[in-house]
């Protein structure tokens, strides 16, 4: 087993091990890694009783132009510590979980920085079910890459290399990339012949999947960000900005859009009117007709960016509402101790624990045309009862921000704004996770009221970051 001597973090955060491409992520940390994921994946079995185990693990990647330097990199280290590589190429986030748990694999790693600038890229795990991977082996493969790592009751400063017959391979395996294509399809039991449907596919991952799913099922399909060169993904299109998308359904009369990010675990709509339409929208309608279904267990989860107009809007359907820190690793969590079917964050990480182990950008446009077809509602009738609390938001780059927001002067400050907002409201001041910066959020029955109250914070945490 794996004895890591700290919890991940160094490298990993929530989202995977994530970094500037060739400067805080480098070929070299991506070889040890698939050194160390082969050769614990092997060690496993091998413990269990399966002495010549080879293990298998799917890769696949976004379009980024470093995607094709980490990825060799990591089958040649997987193939090193004797393991084989799956290669699906360019493919997204959600194929990959679907294929490493329905095809048997030990392991899934996509390289993807997600919605990040392209300059970017980053490293995602998954378990043999298709769930991100078990902090302990996460915190072991940090180890590793620091230098030394204990596994199974020995310390290893180098891991043993495969040699001969037991050297790995890699192996192309654009076939699970069609098998998942072919899953969708066969998730969705309409036709959309007649529908009329714009796609923004971020210049990434869902570029080579979205219009032949769509076209597959009969809709007229219109899309946009499906031109990747390797330094556009997420460039002024995908679900981080969706306006591309919004002039595209209104110019032609469009029924709906969806905008997807980098690698397509993210889904942000458009409706007919051209009206962005977030994740916390999706999750109250989806979530509406799922308990008119009768299939809806217990309630929904999102996180603390939830906004307190969806707690309203869930609470007059009877709908509990469970917020939990930011990450959809941890809403996924939630859902699992709870047995519950339906969480996600309102930046379209969407989950629906029935199908998938994680956010699938594809599967939450075909769940939101279902909820569409079977209501007979256009998009913005599913969603007008939700009315989200306007919002100001400060982001404030000071030293030692976990620190920063325990302070007294910090704390007494949230307190007074949640006062003076009299119960029709919420704040929330946190520590950000991936950056040296005080996030604070304020919503309020009025913007300016929000602001205000905002700025007063921002004040004393600039104030305490000069101390």
């Amino acid at each position: 087993m794996a004895e890591a001597t700290k919890r991940p973090g160094r490298y990993f955060g929530t989202d995977g091990y994530r970094g500037e491409a060739g400067t805080t992520l480098t070929a070299e940390n991506a070889f040890r890694l698939g050194r160390f994921l082969g050769f614990y994946y092997n060690e496993t079995m091998r413990r269990r009783g399966n002495a010549a185990y080879r293990a298998r693990v799917a890769v696949g990647k976004d379009t980024r132009r470093s995607g094709y330097m980490l990825e060799y990199a990591v089958a040649a280290g997987l193939a090193a510590s004797g393991a084989d590589a799956y290669l699906l190429h360019v493919t997204t986030t959600p194929s990959v979980s679907f294929v490493t748990r329905s095809d048997g694999f030990d392991g899934g790693i996509m390289i993807s920085a997600s919605h990040n600038p392209f300059g970017d890229n980053g490293i995602k795990v998954m378990n043999r079910a298709g769930e991100k991977e078990d902090g302990g082996v996460l915190a072991a493969a940090e180890d590793y890459l620091d230098g030394a790592v204990t596994l199974f009751g020995r310390e290893y400063t180098e891991l043993p290399a495969a040699c001969g017959e037991a050297v790995g391979r890699t192996v192309d395996y654009v076939a699970g990339r069609n098998r998942y294509i072919g899953y969708l399809l066969s998730h969705a039991t309409y036709s959309l012949r007649g529908v009329k449907v714009g796609l923004d596919c971020a210049n990434g991952s869902a570029f080579s999947i979205a219009r032949a799913v769509f076209d597959a099922l009969g809709a007229t399909t219109h899309v946009i960000g499906a031109d990747p060169n390797g330094t556009n993904i997420n460039r002024a299109c995908g679900s981080t900005a969706p306006e591309g998308l919004t002039r595209l359904v209104r110019d032609r009369s469009l029924d709906v859009g969806f905008a997807f990010d980098g690698d397509a675990d993210r889904c942000i709509a458009v409706d007919e009117r051209g009206q962005i339409v977030d994740g916390a929208a999706i999750l109250y309608a989806a979530g509406v007709h799922m308990k008119r279904e009768g299939v809806l267990r217990g309630g929904i989860v999102s996180t603390v960016m939830a906004n307190e107009g969806l707690a309203e809007a869930l609470a007059r359907e009877e709908i509990p509402l469970v917020r939990t820190p930011v990450g959809d690793k941890y809403v996924y969590a939630e859902m699992t101790e709870r047995g519950w079917c339906l969480g996600g964050e309102p930046s379209g990480h969407v989950i629906f624990s029935k199908y998938q182990t994680t956010g699938d950008g594809l599967l939450t446009a075909l769940e939101v045309l279902r909820v569409m077809l079977e209501e007979e509602k256009p998009l913005s009738a599913l969603v007008a009862p939700y009315v989200p609390y306007p919002e100001a938001q400060v982001n404030v780059r000071v030293p030692s921000p976990g620190e920063i927001v325990c302070r007294p002067s910090v704390t007494e400050a949230v307190r007074a704004a949640e006062a003076a907002l009299e119960g029709s409201g919420r704040v929330l001041v946190r520590a950000s996770g991936t950056e040296p910066v005080v996030r604070i959020l304020v919503e309020a029955r009025e913007i300016p009221l929000a602001r205000r109250l905002a700025d007063r914070i921002e004040a004393i945490v600039k104030e305490e970051g000069r101390r």
